[in-house]
């Protein structure tokens, strides 16, 4: 593959260098926004040689070359393109990109930028937490040794300082100062502060201010309450600066700005956030208990064509919310959201033996396993939504072990991980968990191949007929 040839016809296929307002690439994507993307020749640039699929999502056209190959595609792109050289996605392309949204797409974008990358911290204690509990259940140690107790300071961290966390990479997000944020996540969790999170039964104590009563609870484990307050501290943050001369700015604006922030987290921002957090978590639930499967198999159903839409980029924060608050303490979403993906993979493996298109057949195999590890896009876009009935055997598949891994009740102790990779933080909860998801996989990605082989057939067989009657 000549990349540099690659990388002028892509240029040549999305408009020219003119339509180009940016561009970047993440893991297995080359990332443009574009001013005009009617002007892209879509059927061309994936019939060009070493394209999986193109498609347009989340303000940014999209095409897909896989690991490795995109960046050597980046290289000879950019300085054709006239972009920076600068590796994955930096902020001016998000800013571009998310211009380009509708409001919905925008806050779930934004919510999946100030949660994404908390990811990491939120699986290690997934994963802590899940061998504390295995050491506690086989009685490999005494209850209150130094192991235990070093594993429960090490898993529950995390979950204390998790506004702190927030408050850094929302503020980021915002466009505040993220150290401020980080000092509105640390005041909202301050000593002085009743812990729900351990002591979740005691009074607080009341405080007498301006006429009210304020109660001396921290949030601790909570999701909702900093992020609200780290939004309008960063409204508060940019009015102050606007107005603010610039030799006293490194002065008077952090001062104001955590001055008033820190008075309406306490008294206004927090106990709404609270409010918003546990309504949240008691509708989900109430759908969760009350209509079970149905639940699961619409849902399950439903997820790839939210991702489409990009609106699933939202979710991460009510997997958190789910997470923190102590009265659930588990998710029950992402296995529902990871048999959909899987299905997808099943749909695009039943491509692979259906079709006797040696391109698609390429494509279709090495897709089909990245969906089983959790990424979707490349047999999304590239195989099943091009084909249409693979989508449809997907969803099918999506729907029936979405209702399984509910009706079995499968859980996981964090979130950003799908398919294979997501044993990880379900085999923690149990083996009769860790089973079901195994179960309910397998149930997902067979329904999906036999719904796309049926689909495909009757596809086939309708053709032949037309063909016929023609």
């Amino acid at each position: 593959m000549d990349y540099k040839q690659t990388a002028a016809r892509v240029l040549e296929l999305v408009g020219g260098r003119e339509n180009i307002i940016t561009a970047a690439h993440c893991a297995t994507r080359l990332r443009l926004v574009l001013h005009d993307e009617s002007k892209v020749d879509q059927a061309a640039l994936e019939d060009l040689d070493g394209v999986s699929g193109a498609f347009s999502s989340s303000g940014q056209y999209q095409i897909i070359f896989g690991t490795g190959t995109v960046n050597k595609v980046f290289a000879e792109f950019a300085p054709l393109a006239g972009v920076k050289l600068d590796g994955e996605e930096p902020l001016d392309v998000k800013k571009a990109a998310s211009q380009k949204l509708n409001p919905f797409a925008r806050l779930a974008r934004s919510l999946s930028n100030v949660f994404v990358p908390l990811i990491p911290a939120i699986v290690a204690a997934g994963l802590l937490m899940g061998l504390l509990g295995m050491i506690k259940a086989f009685g490999w140690v005494s209850g209150d040794s130094a192991i235990v107790q070093l594993l429960d300071m090490f898993s529950s961290s995390a979950f204390i300082i998790l506004p702190i966390l927030i408050g850094f990479s929302a503020a980021r997000e915002f466009g505040a100062n993220p150290y401020l944020g980080a000092v509105i996540g640390g005041i909202m969790t301050h000593p002085s502060l009743l812990n729900p999170w351990t002591l979740g039964n005691s009074e607080p104590e009341v405080m007498h201010f301006l006429g009210m009563n304020i109660e001396l609870i921290g949030y601790q484990g909570t999701v909702f309450p900093v992020l609200l307050t780290v939004w309008v501290m960063a409204k508060i943050e940019q009015q102050v600066r606007k107005r603010t001369p610039e030799t006293l700015d490194l002065l008077v604006t952090p001062f104001v700005t955590i001055l008033v922030t820190g008075f309406l987290a306490l008294i206004v921002i927090g106990p709404i956030g609270t409010l918003l957090g546990k309504g949240i978590s008691f509708v989900l639930v109430f759908f969760y208990e009350q209509f079970s499967v149905v639940a699961g198999l619409l849902f399950g159903g439903l997820y790839s064509t939210i991702v489409i839409t990009g609106m699933h980029h939202s979710f991460h924060a009510i997997e958190a919310g789910l997470l923190a608050d102590k009265s659930i303490g588990k998710n029950f979403l992402l296995p529902i959201w990871s048999m959909a993906n899987v299905a997808q993979g099943g749909a695009g493996l039943a491509v692979y033996f259906m079709t006797k298109n040696v391109k698609l057949k390429a494509l279709a195999l090495p897709s089909a396993f990245s969906a089983f590890l959790g990424i979707t896009e490349p047999v999304i876009y590239g195989v099943n939504l091009r084909l249409g009935k693979p989508f449809i055997g997907g969803a099918i598949g999506g729907a029936i072990g979405g209702g399984y891994v509910v009706l079995t009740q499968v859980a996981a102790n964090a979130y950003g991980l799908t398919g294979i990779p997501m044993i990880a933080i379900v085999a923690p909860l149990g083996a009769s968990n860790l089973i079901n998801y195994l179960v309910g996989f397998a149930i997902a990605v067979a329904t999906a191949f036999v719904s796309t082989v049926i689909l495909m057939r009757l596809d086939v067989r309708k053709q032949k007929q037309t063909d016929l009657a023609a």
